[in-house]
């Protein structure tokens, strides 16, 4: 009598469930931002309901409750946005630096932009949003090469914690330049001040188009860079060694992220943690390859700066926090953990 072997049940093969699940939470991920779109449009000191949303969304404003949904609805669109750059950037910086603690905040990157700004309305008298924009840009694009070039000097070219270290440095020189610059003017202290909290509050569709292309130029160039952040994850000798070459793959990963932060402070100011603390959760949820990484930090990004920009209207009713508040009071305990898991040495 011949035994018969047991009936092998096929399985799939394990990249096909981890692709499956990933699926998953990013459909998890796009309900849960048309749900925070649909809290960020009816929660605010008024409170409307569907009839005068349906009647702002068909371009009427006949009521008070259907004006308030209209002027929600661009910071809605705003806040989207900037927390899907803002927290694309965030990814695409750890990829370029290597670093679990790059962050357009932590490593100067968003200060940097802010002062470039603040100069240009103090000293040029710039007024018009593409002169902001383009301001914006070019100072983030200084503060990310001067960080990177103080923090590569020395043993061991640019370490993580170098990195960190050095971009605090300039984000607090920074900060307190933009004191000084905007200290003897008492014309345009008010509104810089305002601006330098962060925040979406005040949008209008003509603050955001021409912040539109530079923004849709970054999300490109950095989704395309997606293989490229795989390669130089596995380190520069071994990237190299499988053609890659690293330096140009690192600047443009680079400018990537470099026009998202710029564009995204000169609407909306300087916005930090936003950038450190989404990157890690998506890792949770996807893990490391950068393929799903990066579209999962878009969409985490912009999930998170509207749930902040809600939190923001709810608790403190009448008045609002602006988000850059929020965040700051989200981020600064997660980026305590995580130099509290890391050893320094590991950094």
């Amino acid at each position: 009598m011949i035994a018969r072997s047991p009936k092998l049940s096929p399985r799939r093969p394990l990249s096909a469930r981890s692709n499956r699940a990933r699926g998953l939470w990013l459909f998890g991920l796009a309900a849960a931002l048309a749900g925070l779109c649909a809290l960020s449009i009816t929660i605010g000191t008024r409170d409307v309901d569907w009839v005068d949303i349906s009647a702002a969304l068909a371009g009427r404003a006949d009521t008070i409750g259907q004006a308030a949904v209209t002027m929600r609805i661009p910071r809605t669109l705003l806040a989207l946005i900037a927390g899907a750059a803002l927290g694309l950037a965030g990814s695409v910086m750890q990829g370029v630096t290597r670093n679990p603690l790059a962050d357009p905040g932590i490593l100067g990157v968003n200060m940097g932009a802010s002062l470039a700004v603040v100069v240009a309305v103090a000293w040029f008298d710039i007024s018009s949003n593409e002169a902001y924009i383009w301001t914006a840009i070019l100072g983030a694009g200084c503060s990310a090469a001067f960080v990177y070039t103080i923090g590569s000097l020395g043993r061991g070219g640019a370490t993580p914690l170098k990195l960190a270290l050095a971009g605090a440095a300039t984000s607090v020189a920074f900060a307190s330049m933009v004191i000084a610059v905007v200290l003897p003017r008492n014309d345009i202290a008010g509104g810089i001040r305002s601006w330098q909290i962060g925040g979406v509050g005040g949008a209008t569709f003509e603050r955001i188009v021409p912040v539109l292309p530079f923004l849709a130029a970054g999300f490109l160039i950095s989704l395309l860079s997606a293989r490229k952040l795989n390669s130089l994850a596995l380190g520069d000798d071994l990237a190299a060694g499988l053609g890659e070459r690293v330096a140009l793959a690192r600047g443009v990963a680079a400018l990537g992220a470099i026009l998202l932060c710029g564009a995204t402070t000169a609407v909306c100011g300087p916005i930090g943690f936003l950038g450190l603390v989404v990157p890690h959760l998506c890792r949770l949820l996807v893990g490391v390859d950068y393929r799903w990484l990066l579209p999962f930090s878009a969409l985490g990004g912009a999930c998170l700066l509207l749930a902040a920009d809600v939190i923001g209207r709810i608790v403190a009713r009448p008045a609002e926090l602006d988000v850059g508040i929020v965040t700051a009071l989200i981020g600064a305990p997660f980026f305590i953990a995580i130099v509290r898991r890391q050893r320094v040495r590991e950094l």
